[in-house]
């Protein structure tokens, strides 16, 4: 993961980077990567967790330009002000909704985005694996894939699209709900 944020901040044009993450929890993938980033001095990102002990975590690990809100990932709401990002975080949150409220997430995408931006996502490939439809989706919402790793002896895959078609416009709308029993 935090190799897919790195080549995506090298991606970047010179100047400011805007990044958001859906259901951060600690922050680690973000955070790490940062780290020793040349990029990191140019970055605004938030992330967004509903959990107070993780955003407390979050908060306490963050560098200089990292926010984090303690929110409802799900609405977009959340993200007024932080959008539109050059990158979007969607980890871990795929294997917690429901299939069409993942389609839902895929195409409001584009509204949380700037041109060309990039989409970083996991998913699990326990049967029935739904990571070749996840991709699928990705398509249809005007995203094309730049990678995606799925090695073998590991149960994530880890999506990276870019997105090829005009950003949307920002809208509030509610992305999903979270299932009782993960997916």
């Amino acid at each position: 993961m935090q190799g897919h944020i790195r080549d995506a901040l090298d991606r970047c044009a010179p100047g400011p980077i805007r990044i958001v993450s859906l259901c951060a929890g600690q922050g680690h993938d973000l955070i790490g990567a940062l780290a020793d980033h040349s990029r990191a001095p140019d970055v605004r990102a938030r992330l967004v967790e509903l959990h107070p002990r993780n955003c407390e975590l979050a908060r306490a690990a963050a560098s200089a330009g990292v926010e984090v809100m303690c929110t409802d990932a799900a609405m977009t709401s959340a993200y007024a002000g932080a959008v539109p990002a050059e990158i979007i975080l969607a980890n871990g949150v795929f294997g917690n909704i429901s299939d069409n409220d993942i389609v839902r997430t895929i195409e409001t995408l584009p509204s949380l985005s700037a041109p060309g931006a990039t989409v970083i996502w996991t998913r699990h490939r326990r049967e029935p694996d739904l990571t070749p439809d996840i991709r699928k989706w990705f398509e249809a919402a005007g995203f094309t894939e730049v990678a995606f790793d799925a090695p073998e002896g590991f149960i994530f895959g880890v999506g990276m699209n870019r997105l090829a078609k005009p950003p949307e416009p920002f809208r509030e709308t509610k992305m999903f709900d979270f299932l009782s029993e993960p997916a």
